[in-house]
């Protein structure tokens, strides 16, 4: 399962945001300097992400505190993407809650791994 995690940082995260900002990146004239930020952002995010998928894959010492941290910064980064206007999307109305509700349970699941998984402890003390 920790293979499957690092996967998803290091290989999907990367392939997500490249398919998400080609998508969004034609609205950057009209939406401007928040647009911009804001891909900035997820492009931190997401490298972080690779270091901390990265990391856990080498079992380096600060792999797990890295991997905790991309998971906040991934989850905090989403949740704001969903909750304001400034990234373009095609959600119906009233959808976002159940974006915001997936997104929330999706990195929540993660954590739950990191931190009660016999597996990261076996390897991680």
């Amino acid at each position: 399962m920790l293979v499957i995690f690092c996967l998803l940082l290091i290989v999907w995260g990367p392939l997500q945001l490249a398919l998400t900002v080609s998508n969004a990146i034609s609205a950057l004239e009209v939406r401007g300097l928040s647009l911009g930020l804001i891909i900035a952002v997820r492009v931190f995010v997401v490298a972080f992400g690779m270091a901390a998928g990265l990391a856990l894959w080498s079992r380096r010492g600060p792999g797990l505190t890295l991997a905790r941290a991309s998971i906040l910064l991934s989850a905090a980064t989403d949740v704001f993407v969903y909750l304001t206007p400034y990234f373009p999307n095609n959600r119906r109305p009233g959808d976002t809650p159940i974006y915001v509700a997936a997104t929330l349970l999706y990195w929540t699941a993660w954590w739950c791994y990191l931190q009660f998984s016999r597996e990261v402890r076996r390897i991680y003390g």
